[in-house]
This record gives C-alpha cells, sequence and structure tokens, in this order.
C-alpha cells in the first residue's frame, strides 16, 4: 500500500521512491514508538520538490507549471559544434508541404551521428566535408533537430539573393 502510494505521489520515479518509502515508513507502522520515520519522508519528498501553489490567487498569478526544455542531448548542451559530412541526404516532408528537402548525416566532435538541414536554396556539400551544426528543428521534416551553418567551414553561403 505504501509503495503505491508513492508512485501515485511522486509518478515515474515511484519505483525509487517505493524503496525509500518502504525502508523509512514501515517501522513506523510495525513500532510506533519510532517516530523519526515521518521525518525522513518528510526529506524525501522535500528532496524530489513536488511543486505546489499555496494559494488560489498563486495559481491565478503564476498560471500553470512549464515543462523545462532540456538542452540538445546530442550536442551535449552547446549551441555550435563541429562534425564531419557522412552522406547527403534529400528528405520528404510531412503531409501538407510537397517539396523535397536537402539534408546531410553528420558525424560530430563528440562522435555522435545525427542528421542536418541545409537552409537555403542550393549546397556544394559531399562526403568529408567540414560543416558547423546549430541546433533548431525542422519543423516539416521527422527526426530532423540540427541545422547546418552557411558560410562557415567547407558549407559555401547562400548565392540566390532573395527580391
Amino acid at each position: 500500500m505504501l509503495t503505491s502510494a508513492c508512485k501515485i505521489l511522486f509518478g515515474s520515479l515511484g519505483h525509487f521512491v517505493a524503496s525509500a518509502c518502504r525502508d523509512s515508513v514501515t517501522p513506523s507502522l510495525i513500532s510506533p514508538a519510532v517516530n523519526n520515520s515521518t521525518s525522513s519522508f518528510l526529506s524525501v519528498s522535500s528532496f524530489f520538490a513536488i511543486r505546489t501553489y499555496k494559494t488560489i490567487a498563486e495559481m491565478a498569478l503564476y498560471g500553470p507549471f512549464r515543462k523545462k526544455r532540456s538542452p540538445n542531448k546530442h550536442m551535449d548542451g552547446k549551441p555550435f559544434m563541429k562534425g564531419i559530412v557522412l552522406k547527403t541526404l534529400i528528405r520528404k516532408p510531412k503531409k501538407p508541404n510537397s517539396a523535397n528537402r536537402k539534408c546531410v548525416k553528420v558525424r560530430l566532435s563528440n562522435g555522435r551521428e545525427v542528421v542536418a538541414y541545409v537552409p537555403g536554396e542550393g549546397h556544394n556539400l559531399q562526403e568529408h566535408n567540414m560543416v558547423l551544426v546549430r541546433g533548431g528543428r525542422c519543423q516539416d521534416l521527422i527526426g530532423v533537430k540540427h541545422k547546418i551553418v552557411r558560410g562557415k567551414f567547407d558549407c559555401a553561403p547562400v548565392l540566390k539573393s532573395s527580391k
């Protein structure tokens, strides 16, 4: 019963906290003389910091809790990273759009391989070129969460002028 209560309280961390609850709360049920178990349970709950508002006015003022967006895991939270082009790709976008998008598969300097979108019209990228990769999704391409920086290293800048 206690483990299920911990799972409800702590969500996905329930299996971890359940063992802590089992170790700290169960002895107080067996022997009521042990009263320090509640303080250890409170310390566990404060460790995982359940976010709550104290008043309804705070709820109205601050609104719902925003989920923090995690930094780009492929680039270790860095804004830019150097990489080597492994292969040029042409990807098809999601449903309402139809133009083929130019992408490249890149091995980053940390050893990970990602697919990056090449913005602008036309590019000169081929295998073994060195490129600078930045974060940023291409909204109509599935699984493409990086972009190539044009005009840096071996990637030429966009030559066509927009009118």
